[in-house]
């Protein structure tokens, strides 16, 4: 068994539930109104007049053989983790191209590896 959090622009609500039809994840708890912003690039969604937006949340539990990450999502964990890792060695003098280089590796996004 599985938990899975998601917290998301409730514009995309719909999709969303057409996301867990299709999975066949029945039981879940949505919160309709939440705030938040992303932790690098995001936007803020505080549902105020300067930042309009909103979020909702859902939380479910699922079985492990139910969750099917879209690679969409997979791609844009990646860039995230890129971010972190640039902006981490910014703090040291170094710079991703320059890293890559030390360690012989390149850009090629297919054989990049992240701890979970």
């Amino acid at each position: 068994m599985k938990a899975l959090f998601l917290s998301y622009n409730q514009a995309l609500t719909d999709r969303v539930n057409d996301i867990f039809n299709d999975q066949g994840i029945r039981g879940f708890t949505r919160w309709a109104l939440t705030e938040g912003r992303g932790s690098v690039d995001g936007e803020p969604h505080y549902g105020t007049h300067a930042w309009p937006s909103m979020n909702a949340s859902i939380l479910a539990i699922v079985e492990d053989a139910q969750v099917d990450i879209p690679q969409c999502m997979i791609e844009e964990q990646i860039d995230y983790q890129l971010k972190e890792m640039e902006y981490s060695m910014m703090y040291q003098g170094f710079d991703l191209k320059t890293y890559l280089s030390y360690t012989g590796m390149t850009m090629d996004r297919r054989n990049l590896t992240f701890e979970q």
